[in-house]
């Protein structure tokens, strides 16, 4: 007895001597990647996570934030974002529909964004050097197969298939391998497949997936997804009306379970106009859930229906998915999406981003991009979010301590 609480002991002055920087107590962890739901200690050592337990000891750390009663789960990954702000990209008569990565992603708990193409070859050294090499997010990107990229609500760069070269695109790609992480196809509005087909043809060069915004239905849906796309390739705006991925009975479509079988994805993409509730929730209710949710952040979305990656994560939420797979669909499996495997999770040696988040209970109203609206009794809001160990954001300050008597070297007036 004497020599197990003597080896008890050691082990508790052992976590001491770790000396950890941070440990977030007694928050329930959702790490749908490593399988843990439950109450747990959350220690961080030089911006990694080194240790998940219950029951860690406070002395162990410099600092020890409670975060009872909360739920602590991987920082969010959002995979549809437009985040190429400033002079030039993006900004039309309406304003600069692009937004700071920073502003907008860290008061939602989201550390990593992927810029689904605003980008393409042509500008995406610009892009790199005052976007993605400067935030604190971590921005990765997809290029977009027009050269030009996108700018803002221009159809006409869309449409034009002679500056689409999938082998430039694919160049650009793997010179810059360890941000890019996919190929995208936007908004093409011909009867046929060349946007996706030379997309296609540049992540087989660069062998990365492609996304594919599907957003206009003049052609068939079901020859993108049975076809057209890759296992591992993603379709976004999937919850956009009308696609027709409802039989005549408003059951799910068979072929989408055939296209899934492939190993195609399908992406939220929210955005201004791409969530209907007359797909959604007859799809979700029918257990045809999205294998990731995102955002398609972008000034107009950001003041619509979609508000913030929670406010999506909550619509879903309401329609029936349970919390733990809403969390996987936000971290993990995005991740893996983007074939960086190493984010989305919270186990032993990982970057330590993470979202601490309160689950509120009451009665809550979600709208579609057209207005369309149905109740939750539950919402997702934000806490805290660190990145790589610090932290970012911290709604009620539970970082702080009591100003009266405390040394916090206030400047001399």
């Amino acid at each position: 007895m004497k020599f197990a609480v003597a080896l008890l002991t050691f082990s508790w002055l052992a976590f001491s001597q770790q000396g950890f920087d941070l440990i977030l107590k007694g928050g329930h962890v959702i790490d749908p990647r490593n399988g843990v739901d439950a109450v747990r200690d959350v220690a961080i050592r030089g911006g990694r996570i080194a240790a998940v337990e219950p029951g860690l000891p406070a002395g162990g750390a410099t600092r020890t934030i409670d975060v009872s009663g909360l739920y602590v789960t991987p920082g969010l990954v959002d995979i549809h974002v437009h985040v190429f702000w400033g002079p030039r990209h993006g900004v039309t008569a309406d304003g600069d529909h692009c937004v700071q990565p920073d502003a907008v992603g860290f008061r939602a708990g989201v550390t990593t964004m992927v810029d689904a193409g605003s980008a393409g070859w042509r500008d995406f050294p610009e892009f790199r050097r005052r976007v993605i090499d400067t935030a604190q997010t971590r921005v990765l990107a997809m290029i977009n197969i027009v050269g030009v990229g996108m700018l803002g609500e221009d159809d006409a760069v869309d449409q034009n298939q002679f500056d689409m070269n999938p082998q430039l695109v694919a160049d650009m790609a793997r010179r810059n391998a360890d941000v890019v992480v996919a190929i995208k196809s936007a908004h093409w509005r011909q009867k046929n497949f060349i946007s996706v087909e030379k997309a296609v043809e540049a992540g087989n060069l660069a062998n990365l997936p492609v996304m594919v915004d599907f957003g206009y239905f003049d052609k068939p849906y079901q020859v993108l997804v049975t076809d057209k796309l890759r296992s591992g390739d993603i379709s976004t705006h999937f919850y956009r009306w009308p696609a027709p991925l409802l039989d005549a009975n408003g059951k799910v479509a068979e072929y989408l379970y055939v296209a899934r079988k492939r190993g195609v994805k399908f992406d939220v993409g929210h955005g201004g106009g791409s969530f209907h509730f007359p797909n959604a929730e007859p799809l979700v209710r029918q257990g045809f859930w999205p294998d990731s949710i995102s955002t398609d952040l972008h000034s107009g979305s950001i003041n619509g229906a979609m508000i913030n990656m929670l406010n999506v994560m909550s619509k879903f939420l309401a329609l029936g998915v349970p919390l733990s797979e809403v969390i996987r669909e936000s971290t993990s499996n995005p991740a893996l999406e983007i074939r960086r495997p190493q984010l989305g999770h919270i186990g032993v040696g990982a970057d330590a981003d993470v979202a601490v988040l309160r689950l509120e209970h009451g009665k809550f109203g979600y709208v579609d991009v057209k207005g369309g609206r149905i109740e939750g009794s539950r919402r997702l809001g934000c806490e805290m979010t660190l990145r790589g160990g610090k932290i970012v954001f911290d709604f009620n300050g539970r970082a702080g301590v009591p100003w009266r008597g405390a040394n916090l070297d206030y400047p001399v007036r």
